[in-house]
């Protein structure tokens, strides 16, 4: 039988014995950091979620892994993105930083009718829009109201039968292309 050392794998029992400490302790902060952050630290994401869960997933794995980053630079780190973060989602709630973090909702579809021009601003197929549209439960173009692709990436499909009221304009105030679904005398901005 043939010994196998953990020095013929390039590693040492500290070695190990560190990354295992350096593991648990990273994933330890990194669940008090989203307690402390809340909901929205794992939520649809938005570009700037994005961002930070790219940021975390790295600095998780250089923590854990790198034995030339220490546990506590690596919670400081983590630390520091949470309230980063944070601190974007609170300048998010004024419009000028909204606009600068932010991607706009997009109108895809003003009742049965398909935006083409904004399905190419948004890289989507019609395709695709079919599929959305089918996961919402529509059969026919004319049950369609709006069409609408959230910040997330997401694709809103508000369904009308034909006795529903008028769609409420406030709920597509930060909407692009919300001129599309509504007539110049009921828009409110």
């Amino acid at each position: 039988m043939v010994a196998i050392s953990f020095s013929d794998l390039g590693t040492t029992w500290q070695t190990l014995v560190v990354v295992v400490i350096s593991t648990v302790g990273i994933y330890l902060a990194l669940i008090l950091f989203s307690r402390v952050a809340g909901l929205r630290s794992f939520s649809q994401m938005t570009n700037f979620d994005m961002a930070a869960t790219v940021g975390i997933g790295s600095m998780l794995a250089t923590t854990a892994l790198s034995s030339s980053t220490p546990l506590l630079v690596g919670v400081v780190g983590l630390a520091v993105l949470f309230a980063v973060q944070w601190v974007v989602s609170r300048l998010r709630r004024h419009r000028g930083p909204e606009r600068l973090v932010d991607n706009s909702p997009l109108v895809l579809m003003s009742g049965a009718d398909v935006l083409s021009e904004h399905l190419t601003i948004a890289a989507m197929t019609r395709s695709d829009l079919r599929s959305k549209l089918r996961l919402a439960g529509v059969t026919r173009y004319d049950q369609v109201g709006a069409v609408v692709l959230e910040v997330t990436g997401e694709v809103s499909v508000l369904v009308k039968g034909p006795d529903d009221p008028p769609m409420d304009p406030d709920l597509f105030a930060s909407v692009r292309g919300r001129d599309q679904l509504f007539s110049d005398d009921s828009f409110v901005s």
